[in-house]
């Protein structure tokens, strides 16, 4: 998630639902246990998840479930703000269970089915709950149609940004843009909204003529995108408006498009551009970038996001466009390319461990930000430990998140202070090689606290838990 980051500046903090009519009886339960399932399920396999519960936000996501593959085909009527959707959903029970529980708000329920029998489907305190038993490891296709005008849902936190809401947002003139960390998929598809669930997606989405849409994945002709890679729902995306469409290659050959608003984002686009050189750096600290293509769209919004393959930048610039906005608008590059690798291709687990994702970004983004501007690293150490302990005060340690106040600051600078004292610990040489072995060996997987100490320790050949405990856990800053 984006900070709006000057340079060695304290990160600023940037970046009631509708129910459907009372369903009828519903249907008797499909008895999927006595036989295999009509369809095979073995194309979605690199979407298969171990789901868990969540401490901190425990309505949000259902670990009974395994969405292995998302199949939306949507339509955007900009003039009458209507979204017509299909959703398919394929998936993988965890458990047995007398029906099928899933994250969504605002929409119409048209039409349920599920393995191609009409099923009931009814929406309330924002889960969509269909009454067909299902029995675990047996996969079932779970079809819903709907439509309506999407409406955010309030971010639990006291950020600058949260005042935007999350999910998908609708603008005066029919545009489109969605930020949805930690949720907001279910504001215009069903979803699993939980990062511990991953899953392949196929987007399409239909426009009117001279409007365009984009979405997070590899795209094809049409307007249709796709995750081979999976995706956890709050790093996927969507917009829609009249865009500029501008092609580039990255390191070796790696397709980049920006999206942008013509003349809004025009000294926007100059950084956009940088997209190549951002990334080669990033790969010569960590290795191949992890996905087929990349890119960014420029929304408006005071936030950004880290979603997979196409980033989503917020283009609201206050004040005059200068050098030094121009540089506070590179760093958020940075560091929102280097989310694809530290959170998009390796993913907390809970959110919890959200430090996980941002810290590691931001103190790759200061690492970026020393070799750009030339200063030491006593000035680094001096700025981190000088803000963490204000930070700590303020919004307490990074590993015991308030669930309230979600993604504080502290959640970022805290924890880059621990992995520079990490860093200073080992070298460049052992950081570097244990950095990009983290993101290359674990690819496409779910981590926490107690794999991440796990591997630095068999890396290193040393006991590190204690130190990286006490900089997660200290009300203040370690010595």
């Amino acid at each position: 998630m984006r900070r709006a980051l000057l340079v060695l500046a304290v990160p600023l903090l940037v970046a009631g639902c509708t129910s459907a009519p009372a369903a009828p009886a519903p249907p008797a339960p499909v008895a999927s246990a006595s036989a295999a399932p009509a369809v095979d399920y073995a194309a979605w396999a690199g979407g298969k998840s171990a789901p868990v519960a969540d401490k901190l936000y425990p309505r949000r996501g259902n670990p009974g479930l395994d969405v292995l593959h998302y199949d939306l085909k949507l339509d955007w009527a900009p003039a009458s703000k209507t979204l017509t959707g299909t959703a398919t959903l394929r998936i993988r029970p965890t458990k047995d269970a007398a029906g099928l529980s899933l994250d969504f708000t605002a929409l119409t329920v048209d039409k349920v089915t599920v393995d191609g029998v009409p099923a009931t489907g009814a929406v309330a305190k924002e889960k969509l709950t269909v009454p067909v038993a299902v029995t675990a490891d047996r996969p079932v296709t779970l079809v819903v149609d709907y439509h309506g005008t999407p409406k955010t849902v309030p971010m639990p936190s006291r950020r600058g940004d949260a005042d935007e809401g999350l999910g998908l947002h609708v603008t005066k003139d029919g545009s489109l843009w969605a930020m949805q960390e930690p949720w907001g998929a279910l504001t215009w598809y069903p979803a699993n909204e939980h990062p511990s669930d991953e899953a392949l997606y196929d987007i399409a989405v239909t426009v009117p003529k001279g409007w365009s849409a984009v979405a997070s994945g590899t795209p094809a002709a049409g307007f249709r995108y796709s995750s081979k890679d999976p995706v956890a729902t709050y790093l996927v995306t969507l917009a829609v408006g009249k865009f500029k469409k501008t092609t580039a290659t990255g390191p070796h050959g790696l397709p980049l498009t920006y999206w942008t608003r013509p003349k809004v984002d025009d000294n926007l686009l100059t950084v956009l551009k940088k997209s190549p050189a951002a990334i080669t750096w990033l790969e010569k600290k960590f290795g191949p970038y992890p996905f087929p293509t990349a890119g960014v769209v420029t929304v408006d919004s005071i936030s950004g996001m880290e979603t997979q393959q196409m980033i989503t930048l917020g283009g609201k610039v206050t004040g005059k466009w200068n050098k030094e906005q121009a540089g506070n608008y590179e760093s958020v590059l940075v560091h929102e390319y280097a989310h694809h690798w530290f959170g998009d291709s390796v993913t907390t687990r809970t959110w919890t461990d959200l430090w996980l994702n941002e810290g590691w970004t931001t103190y790759v983004e200061y690492l970026w930000q020393q070799e750009r501007d030339g200063f030491s690293d006593a000035d680094l150490e001096r700025y981190l430990r000088q803000n963490d302990a204000k930070l700590r005060k303020k919004a307490g340690p990074p590993g015991k998140p308030n669930p309230a106040y979600f993604a504080e600051s502290n959640v970022y600078l805290c924890p880059a202070a621990m992995l520079k004292e990490l860093h200073d610990k080992l070298g460049d040489k052992a950081f570097f090689a244990l950095a990009r072995d983290w993101v290359q060996t674990q690819r496409n997987t779910h981590q926490d606290r107690a794999s991440f100490i796990a591997f630095v320790n068999k890396k290193t050949g040393k006991e590190y838990g204690p130190l990286i405990n006490k900089w997660l856990d200290s009300k203040t800053t370690p010595a």
